[in-house]
């Protein structure tokens, strides 16, 4: 076998081998009642903030921990544990995404993503003046 053929063959198998490690960290987007059957496995949710359940965080007994009520689109809830900081400005968004995996009924919580209300929510033609002001 030539040396190219050989150094042809090792590139081939690192790059499979990359591949498969990426797709121990695939994770999928779901439902809070799908999340539910599958405890353990790592999940990814869209949900928002139930207001009417009460947030527990107090920085100063312990700043590495966040409970509160996840709501998702088909209205389903779920508690959510956060070992880490609140994040910024999280009763404002508008949705959060979530990752983790369902443990024990709750959804233990790794990474909170944060999606911000629109500023031009409210005002539909907000959008195109502020589009005409950048152009003009």
């Amino acid at each position: 076998m030539k040396k190219t053929h050989v150094v042809a063959l090792v590139l081939i198998a690192v790059a499979i081998a990359v591949l498969i490690s990426f797709m121990g960290d695939v994770t999928t987007y779901d439902t809070i009642a799908a999340a539910k059957e599958k405890p353990g496995k790592a999940v990814t949710l869209i949900a928002k903030i139930d207001k009417d359940v009460p947030m527990e965080y107090d920085p100063v007994k312990n700043p590495n921990f966040l409970s509160f009520t996840a709501l998702d689109t088909l209205g389903n809830s779920i508690k959510v544990i956060y070992h880490n900081p609140k994040p910024t400005d999280m009763e404002k968004s508008e949705r959060i995404v979530l990752k983790g995996s369902v443990k024990d009924g709750q959804f233990e919580c790794k990474d909170i993503l944060l999606k911000c209300p629109s500023k031009y929510k409210d005002d539909p033609n907000a959008t195109k003046q502020a589009i005409d002001e950048k152009a003009g």
